[in-house]
């Protein structure tokens, strides 16, 4: 049962994420989109963070747990960076609109990282944590760095 939960969470999150694009009725419900699924990711990584970094014990069940939606989530926000959202509140740059191939290019990294740092996480060995979790956070700052305000 354990394992079901968040695979139906997981599908559903697909499920939704593929219809997302056309329930945006307004730019800033994709803007919410992505910014809440955005924002899920990060609370997660964080707790990763907390570990690899010495600020909390390492628990390896809940840093596969917490890598596991790491995953997921780094598929979802992408939907929502669609034509007319970079306006309003948001801390997108207009760079991702006028460089799709290279924002492309930088989410596709981001969920090979997130992917990497699932498989680290299941080992429950902290040093791999650490490796992935660091190669990870490098792939968010770069993103950050050429996109976010």
């Amino acid at each position: 049962m354990k394992i079901i939960a968040p695979l139906a969470v997981a599908l559903a999150f697909g499920t939704l994420s593929a219809s997302a694009f056309a329930q945006f009725q307004k730019p800033e419900d994709a803007v919410k989109y992505r910014k809440g699924a955005l924002t899920v990711m990060a609370n997660h990584f964080g707790r990763i963070g907390a570990m690899a970094n010495g600020r909390a014990p390492f628990d390896a069940k809940v840093a596969a747990e917490s890598a596991a939606i790491v995953e997921t989530m780094s598929k979802l926000p992408w939907e929502g960076f669609v034509p007319g959202t970079d306006k309003g509140d948001t801390a997108a740059l207009p760079v991702i609109w006028t460089e799709q191939a290279k924002f492309k290019e930088s989410a596709d990294k981001l969920q090979t990282a997130t992917a990497q740092l699932a498989a680290a996480a299941k080992t429950g060995n902290l040093d791999s944590v650490k490796t992935a979790f660091g190669a990870t956070a490098q792939t968010c700052k770069a993103c950050h760095d050429a996109f976010r305000k």
